[in-house]
């Protein structure tokens, strides 16, 4: 366990969480700690769902600036691949994962919150990627993530301006998928992870590598991708017991076993 971060697991959810109060500035320390938790959840077999949480104050406000401010090209030239490094392992965790955002989720805290697989905010929430305003760009792939998620002229903006987008506008524009009162986002979230827990943890990985990973190639390799997985759930048990179960019992009656 970090000291700026824990993994504590709970009826089958683990929840990545943020605690380097005032607003959980990413620092190094932080970002290696959120890596290690990521690793921790994804080989975790008692964990079959994940949520990344910040606290009922703030997600994460950003990188940490005073940190960061004197470090050279050199120096950052050396530590830039560590800090995509530390948010892939998140984006990579093969369980479906929801980032539960309060307050503000700027910079490398939206960054961060891009890695999940779904979004609930607060409707007090604020995100943004402000970092042209300090003379430099996302850097822990906010230039990739958000691009994807909501297409380039709507991120370039958000990039270009480095302005704050309130829970509504995200909302519309698909940065998160879930808005709701602040003191029930925690509990939204927990809502959301909870019914993957009795879930086929096989196929569950299966689809999030086809959808993650054909969104990075093209149509043909991505169709391929998704016949050889498709085709790979037949030498598991997720398959035998979810088919078995239709036969048996009708759809949406399956109980499959942890993995």
């Amino acid at each position: 366990m970090g000291e700026f971060v824990r993994l504590e697991v709970d009826a089958g959810i683990g929840t990545i969480r943020l605690d380097r109060p005032p607003m959980n500035a990413l620092d190094i320390q932080m970002q290696e700690e959120i890596r290690a938790a990521a690793t921790e959840a994804s080989l975790r077999t008692d964990i079959r769902a994940v949520v990344i949480y910040g606290g009922p104050k703030v997600f994460a406000a950003g990188a940490d600036i005073k940190e960061m401010a004197d470090l050279t090209y050199a120096q950052m030239a050396d530590r830039a691949p560590q800090l995509s490094v530390a948010f892939r392992a998140v984006a990579e965790i093969p369980k479906p994962v929801v980032a539960a955002v309060t307050g503000y989720a700027l910079g490398g805290g939206l960054e961060l919150a891009l890695c999940a697989d779904r979004r609930i905010a607060g409707d007090n929430v604020k995100v943004g990627q402000p970092e042209v305003l300090l003379g430099v760009i996302p850097g822990a792939g906010g230039t990739q993530r958000l691009a994807r998620l909501i297409g380039p002229a709507k991120a370039k903006d958000i990039i270009f301006t480095g302005r704050f987008v309130e829970a509504a506008e995200a909302r519309t524009l698909g940065i998160v998928d879930e808005v709701v009162a602040p003191d029930d986002v925690y509990a939204t979230a927990l809502s959301w992870a909870d019914r993957f827990t009795t879930g086929a943890a096989q196929a569950l990985a299966a689809a999030k590598t086809a959808v993650d990973t054909g969104l990075e190639i093209d149509l043909a390799s991505g169709l391929a991708l998704e016949s050889r997985l498709f085709a790979a759930m037949f030498a598991t048990e997720d398959q035998k017991t979810g088919m078995r179960s239709f036969v048996e019992h009708g759809p949406g009656k399956a109980k499959f076993e942890g993995r």
